[in-house]
């Protein structure tokens, strides 16, 4: 199945899961015992509010060395991402995800990335729809370099937390809904060196 089709086919799913949690916590709010003082908890992240979940899909660009004679590479691919996120504070919050950014085929091996992210987000309203947002965190990535260590391309498996950074903007087309355009770059360990992988993503966002 296409990844983007299966994206938004989790999306749905996603959706309709969070809408049933939600209609319960409501049954239960007066009779339900384990409530904190502030409140029901509406994030699935601890002491943050305004909770979300979205999934995301797009496209992939590594920036991967060629092995020997220069050979033209295909260095992008199709990606999806799925997380979830809440904010502690009306602009801030904290966001984790999955991403898995395909794969780059280059001459001597074929690289493939995949990893989980944690990022701090600040996000600034421009209309009562719209907002923009900027993220900084860290990555935890898992790659593996498959082909002929003779082309001068390291094979093999790495993993290891790096550098994570991007911004977007979102459109809220209703209360519960909206779509997030969004650019992020993540730097990944592969078996010859760190690298940048940047995503390009459209996706859509439940507010639970």
């Amino acid at each position: 199945m296409n990844p983007m089709i299966r994206a938004f086919s989790c999306a749905a799913l996603a959706a309709a899961a969070c809408s049933v949690a939600s209609a319960q916590t409501q049954q239960g709010t007066t009779s339900n015992s384990t409530m904190s003082a502030n409140g029901p908890r509406d994030s699935f992240l601890p002491y943050t509010q305004q909770g979300y979940v979205g999934v995301s899909a797009g496209q992939s660009k590594y920036d991967l060395r060629s092995g020997t004679g220069g050979f033209p590479t295909d260095d992008s691919d199709q990606a999806v991402k799925i997380y979830t996120g809440g904010y502690f504070h009306p602009n801030f919050g904290v966001e984790l995800g999955y991403l898995n950014a395909g794969r780059a085929d280059r001459i001597g091996g074929t690289s493939r990335a995949q990893g989980l992210n944690l990022s701090l987000v600040a996000r600034a309203p421009l209309t009562e729809q719209f907002d923009v947002f900027g993220k900084l965190g860290t990555t935890y990535s898992r790659t593996r370099t498959s082909g002929f260590s003779g082309f001068d391309v390291a094979t093999g498996s790495e993993s290891g937390f790096g550098l994570s950074y991007g911004a977007g903007v979102r459109w809220a087309f209703n209360e519960s809904w909206a779509a997030v355009l969004e650019w992020e770059r993540h730097k990944v360990r592969f078996a010859d060196g760190k690298s940048n992988v940047d995503l390009t993503t459209l996706g859509v966002q439940y507010r639970y």
